[in-house]
């Protein structure tokens, strides 16, 4: 019987190992792997690149099904077809050790290794400039603007992969216990020497650490926390290099500036995520956001604010109460008050323009007050040659003033091309040409790109594309009203949405936001920021309830 039952045995394990062998099939490892590597604008001058950092690979083997890059620089790429284009981000010419896998059938695979050098010249002069100021700059957490530190997602969404859509902290929330005091007592310094960055940060013995980071610090709460922690106390050195993140990827305007901070020496911008590596998503005089992927998990995106004047909850009693009100228009008639406002008519080429499409009329078929708001109306009709209409107002000469708490609110209009602002101009602009007069928008909106808006100062230096800008998301912008609020001092000008602040500027002596400004509101058409005009388009309205102005 026992001999029988080891015959039965092995004849189940010859049937098993052959349908094994069967399911397989034939198992081939990778033959004759061949690497080539070319990198772009190589020539016998430049024999390191055109100073891009692209090298071209391509990868060959026998019986391969697929290929896998691995680069000493730390990253990786998997490319099915042998062919991969790498931009190598480290500034100067560097040698950079490239292996490929080769993966064939069943799983088997075949490895080789190659070397290239390649040179990548990128600089971002102005963005050196800006965190320096004069040579060397404090920076501080902008700890009372909402979202000072978030975090959000990191993945292939273009619409989601630019703010901290996950969790915003609240103005002066990290203030509010000992566990998490000290992040708004950091002070983050950079210097330059030369074309050379440098970075020191003064912590003061306390980091706060994202929880799953606790072990450096030899810390146990099992939640973010400020534990002790030594920090390097001479500056490290700062090198710029092209982004190459989601977002840079997703190419739409205004959500990165492209350059990314790398910190030598394990340096890292406050809060302790495990990287350092930040891309600067936005860069003023005065204010820093920055993006970095959480270093144990590529799923997240921690977003910083900083700014170069530290917040001191509750104003510190530096800031003027702005509580009287000296102005305002509450639309409650039914015409427009001659008393506070003038009519702007005709087309770009009257004084004004950006390439605008519209001729600015004073008709009620494009503005009106009726059942308690102002209404300002843009439409396609052939009018003096001109494809569109609409209206501008001003309280030029019969409302002027400096300083103050300025709060519109309005339903704004919708439709690509569309246009609407609710702004200042400084009132001397006739004898000192704008932009060394100064402009303040309080809110522009294009249709375009539906439900952001913008706050915008221009001054020399900083006018046109080059203005100082910040942008929020108001998801009803054009179906509900909201409140649009500037508080202009001779300190700051912040810029709010219903109470939420998300732009502050640092006004100083020197630049035209110290003297008279009066209102304008319009709706344009197209032109340099407007954009393409939507072919269907055919009108669309701006509403203002009112608009008041305390001092």
């Amino acid at each position: 019987m026992k001999f029988q039952y080891l015959l039965l045995l092995l004849a189940l394990g010859l049937t098993a190992c052959n349908q094994e062998e069967y399911a397989f099939g034939d198992i081939r490892a990778p033959r004759n792997l061949q690497i080539e590597a070319t990198v772009v604008g190589q020539t016998a001058d430049t024999p390191n690149g055109d100073g891009s950092g692209v090298v071209i690979f391509t990868a060959t083997a026998e019986d391969a099904i697929t290929y896998k890059f691995v680069f000493s620089d730390g990253t990786q790429e998997v490319a099915p077809s042998g062919q991969l284009t790498k931009r190598f981000t480290q500034v100067g010419v560097q040698n950079y050790e490239v292996t490929v896998v080769a993966s064939g059938t069943g799983g088997v695979a075949t490895t080789a290794t190659t070397e290239v050098t390649v040179e990548s010249t990128f600089s971002d002069a102005e963005a050196l400039r800006l965190l320096t100021g004069d040579g060397t700059k404090t920076w501080y957490w902008a700890a009372d603007e909402p979202g000072q530190l978030g975090v959000g997602q990191n993945d292939g969404d273009a619409t989601k992969n630019y703010f901290a859509n996950y969790y915003q902290a609240a103005p002066f929330e990290k203030d509010g216990a000992g566990e998490s005091q000290c992040l708004y007592e950091d002070e983050l310094v950079f210097s330059r020497q030369g074309d050379q960055l440098y970075y020191e940060l003064n912590n003061f013995g306390l980091t706060y650490f994202n929880a799953a980071y606790q072990d450096v610090a030899g810390g146990s709460q099992g939640y973010d926390f400020c534990y002790e922690f030594d920090v390097k106390d001479e500056p490290q050195l700062v090198t710029l290099s092209p982004s190459e993140s989601v977002v840079a990827a997703n190419g739409i305007p205004g959500q990165t500036r492209g350059t990314v901070l790398n910190f030598t020496d394990g340096g890292f911008m406050s809060y302790y995520i495990g990287t350092s590596r930040y891309e600067i998503l936005s860069l003023t005089e005065n204010r820093l956001v920055v993006r970095a992927v959480q270093g144990n998990n590529a799923g997240l995106a921690w977003y910083h604010i900083f700014t170069s004047t530290k917040p001191v909850q509750g104003g510190g009693g530096e800031e003027p109460e702005f509580n009287q009100l000296v102005w305002a228009d509450e639309f409650d008639g039914t015409a427009l008050a001659d008393t506070s406002w003038s009519y702007n008519t005709g087309t770009g080429t009257d004084g004004w323009g950006n390439n605008e499409s519209q001729y600015y009329t004073n008709r009620p078929e494009n503005i009106s007050v009726s059942d308690g708001t102002l209404k300002i109306t843009a439409q396609r009709e052939n009018y003096r040659g001109s494809d569109f209409t609409s209206s501008r107002i001003v309280t030029e000469d019969k409302f002027e003033f400096t300083y103050g708490r300025i709060e519109i609110r309005a339903k704004l209009p919708s439709g690509g091309g569309t246009w609407p602002a609710l702004w200042m101009l400084g009132a001397d602009y006739q004898t000192n040409t704008w932009p060394a007069c100064g402009e303040i928008d309080i809110m522009e909106h294009v249709g375009n790109q539906q439900n952001r808006v913008f706050s915008s100062l221009h001054f020399p230096g900083n006018s046109g594309g080059n203005a100082v800008t910040e942008s929020t998301v108001v998801e009803t912008a054009s179906t509900e009203f909201h409140v649009y609020k500037a508080i202009w001092s001779e300190n700051t000008i912040r810029f709010y949405v219903d109470d939420n602040l998300y732009h502050t500027f640092s006004n100083r002596a020197g630049l035209p936001f110290n003297k008279d400004f009066f209102l304008i509101f319009n709706v344009a058409m197209g032109g340099n920021f407007g954009g393409n005009i939507d072919a269907d388009f055919q009108q669309s309205t701006m509403e203002v309830d009112y608009v008041r102005v305390y001092q």
